[in-house]
């Protein structure tokens, strides 16, 4: 006889959510604890040196994502973020692949805004495009794959599969919020 699965949440319920806006509600003292050690540092590099050998992950350089932040800058921000949000929060991830995941999730290359002829609203289509892009570069593994597809939840639908792709998602947000708060906050305009 099989035994009934349980359904645990995958994180403790508003573990990632209170945190998150603890952050934002006291940033400049986040940002003075947000570094990563020399450790994590070499390990994060040790990540990603294939991929950013890759020139199409350079290319992430030519967009704007938020306000004057270029794709590749946020997507490393968000990597970095999740690595060091992991640790504070003692949550056990894969850490290679949560950090991979991060750094292809706005792999679409495109200046999403201009306008154009794609089908759909950037927010929703972007992730399955980066996903595309991602897997004619590299080889993925699952974690991969659902933290680039799934790191818009909650705009988007479906919720991500692994914990981290809940901490991606976060991660991106916060990320998003700072950037975006940091360029107005400065006096700047986007003309």
């Amino acid at each position: 006889m099989r035994r009934k699965r349980e359904n645990k949440p995958i994180l403790p319920a508003g573990a990632v959510a209170g945190n998150f806006y603890c952050l934002l509600l006291h940033k400049e003292e986040a940002k003075q604890n947000m570094r990563l050690t020399q450790n994590e540092k070499i390990y994060f590099s040790e990540c990603v040196s294939d991929l950013m050998d890759s020139d199409q992950v350079r290319r992430m350089n030519r967009f704007i994502q938020h306000a004057d932040v270029s794709c590749l800058d946020h997507c490393i921000s968000v990597a970095r973020t999740s690595l060091w949000l992991s640790r504070l929060l003692r949550i056990s991830v894969d850490r290679r692949s949560m950090i991979r995941g991060a750094l292809l999730h706005d792999f679409f290359l495109y200046d999403w805004h201009e306008k154009s002829d794609r089908k759909g609203l950037h927010g929703f289509t972007h992730p399955r495009t980066a996903l595309e892009n991602a897997q004619r570069e590299f080889v993925l593994n699952d974690r991969e794959k659902d933290i680039i597809l799934r790191h818009m939840w909650p705009l988007t639908p479906v919720p991500p599969r692994y914990r981290e792709g809940f901490i991606v998602s976060f991660s991106d947000k916060y990320c998003s919020v700072l950037e975006t708060l940091r360029f107005y906050k400065s006096g700047r305009t986007l003309d």
